[in-house]
């Protein structure tokens, strides 16, 4: 560690997540087997030269600096020191400098360089001497959630909710690392992220948010009191009604990539947010936050597995897009409790909001949820020769799970050596969601009643399925001899 600075190398101490997350009642994620004091050590040192050499982005076109989060995912999943050595030295050869500001930042011109990302390392000083005296959660009231840190009394302000998720939430994923494995330097980084952001979503995450209406039900509501809202309207609801709402037939390409985003906002921001806006959620129920950051999970993983299931090819289009949908949203139980109940109602809400804009601005897919499951991808098997069975067995020597008898085995160690910085994160996030909702069965009445045609068929294997074809779909890639971030699949969903 003598390349880092003494303050750096103490911003990244040995993550400690046993210690960093509460209440036990949210589902924050563990890590895997495998830590060892060497992988800690290539971790550490490969988060403080992160943090002292490389800029947010690793272009002017706000491409995102992803080291972080690849060596945090590999090493969560237990890869040796080697490999997370090699995932840093995978990413390093692109990185831009960090950009010396053109001033500092403080609490009186804090406002007036959010945006811009020459101001990235003035912001890293600024939380960081903010965290010397508050926790966690101090500072994500004070300088994401507070109508202050918002909108302070008018239509325009700081929007740090907004810019929190902005570029494809980027931001809460870089902090919820930081939170969850208990890393200050990680979590004052993914503040400046968000400072670093534009407020791009303005019309999904409007001031109505801070409305005197959340904070009066829950000082009001006790668990004995009805709710405000009898009909609970679950995601899966929301996800109905915009595949049967005309407006958003038919989508085409009509912009770049990214510039679909920004497309889709103009031209149907003001429909998202009211659909959006029709989910129900219960302040009075301490249980509600669990329940609904639920039908997230379960929203965004059948919108990246199952819209992106093709039947006809009988492979998953594995969108880029949709992706980070799935890997952000392991890190809503961990934001969430550090967070008022308040905050984290306006979390969860400009969270689904955002998630149903670009799943919309790529193209809008349905769900075959019951052609999905019929197909045979409950238990999916490795792609090359199994090593022969160990004797005595359980089970046949014939028996797939023989040579086989935890698929999650194989799907994690291909995406630990899977030259992809994306995957790791991806997948350490369905193993998460399939160890925590896979023993859901089908037809449970919270699924069934909803909307959602084919909701009934979904049960705990969803996350494993999609997993394995998440696998499948980067070794064909793989074999077509598909470099870099061509990877993943970005053609999208478009009327043709």
């Amino acid at each position: 560690m003598a390349n880092t600075t003494k303050t750096t190398q103490d911003l990244f101490p040995a993550p400690d997540p046993l210690h960093s997350t509460t209440p036990a009642s949210l589902p924050t994620p563990a890590v895997w087997p495998g830590i060892s004091p060497d992988s800690t050590e290539a971790l550490r040192h490969a988060l403080q030269l992160n943090h002292e050499k490389w800029h947010v982005f690793f272009n002017e076109q706000g491409f995102h600096n992803h080291i972080a989060h690849y060596v945090l995912a590999l090493w969560a999943l237990g890869a040796p020191a080697e490999i997370i050595r090699a995932a840093y030295a995978s990413l390093e050869g692109e990185q831009m400098s960090v950009i010396e500001p053109p001033g500092k930042i403080t609490r009186e011109n804090f406002g007036i360089h959010l945006g811009d990302h020459r101001y990235w390392k003035a912001y890293l000083a600024f939380f960081r001497n903010a965290m010397q005296t508050k926790g966690v959660s101090e500072m994500l009231e004070e300088y994401v959630f507070d109508i202050k840190a918002n909108f302070d009394g008018g239509e325009k302000g700081q929007e740090m909710l907004n810019r929190f998720l902005d570029g494809l939430l980027h931001p809460i994923i870089h902090a919820g690392y930081g939170i969850e494995l208990g890393i200050p330097g990680t979590v004052v980084e993914g503040l400046a992220s968000a400072a670093a952001h534009k407020a791009t979503a303005s019309i999904l995450i409007p001031p109505s948010l801070w409305s005197a209406n959340i904070e009066r039900n829950i000082e009001s509501l006790t668990v004995q009191d009805a709710p405000l809202n009898n009909k609970n309207i679950h995601a899966f609801t929301v996800l109905a009604r915009i595949l049967k709402d005309t407006r958003f037939d038919d989508i085409t390409l009509d912009d770049t990539e990214v510039g679909m985003y920004y497309t889709t906002l103009a031209r149907w921001g003001n429909a998202i947010r009211d659909h959006a806006d029709a989910w129900s959620y219960n302040a009075s129920d301490p249980g509600e936050v669990a329940r609904k950051i639920e039908e997230l999970v379960w929203a965004n993983t059948i919108i990246y597995g199952v819209a992106g299931w093709d039947k006809a090819k009988g492979e998953l289009s594995a969108d880029f897009f949709y992706m980070h949908l799935v890997t952000s949203s392991i890190f809503l139980p961990t934001v969430a409790a550090h967070l008022k109940p308040a905050s984290q109602e306006r979390l969860l809400r400009a969270y689904f909001v955002v998630c149903l804009a670009w799943w919309i601005m790529r193209g809008r897919p349905g769900f075959d949820i019951k052609g999905f499951f019929a197909q045979d991808t409950a238990y999916p098997l490795p792609q090359y020769s199994t090593p022969p069975v160990n004797t005595p067995s359980l089970l046949s020597s014939e028996s797939p799970q023989a040579h086989t008898p935890n698929p999650w085995f194989h799907i994690i160690e291909h995406a630990l050596t899977n030259p992809d910085d994306h995957l790791p994160k991806l997948q350490r996030a369905l193993a998460h969601w399939g160890s925590v909702y896979g023993g859901r069965k089908a037809g449970e009445t919270d699924f069934e009643g909803t909307e959602l045609e084919g909701a009934e068929s979904l049960d705990g294997s969803l996350f494993l399925r999609v997993a394995g074809l998440t696998k499948l779909r980067m070794v064909r890639l793989r074999e077509e001899h598909v470099e870099g971030p061509r990877y993943w699949d970005r053609r999208g969903f478009y009327a043709a």
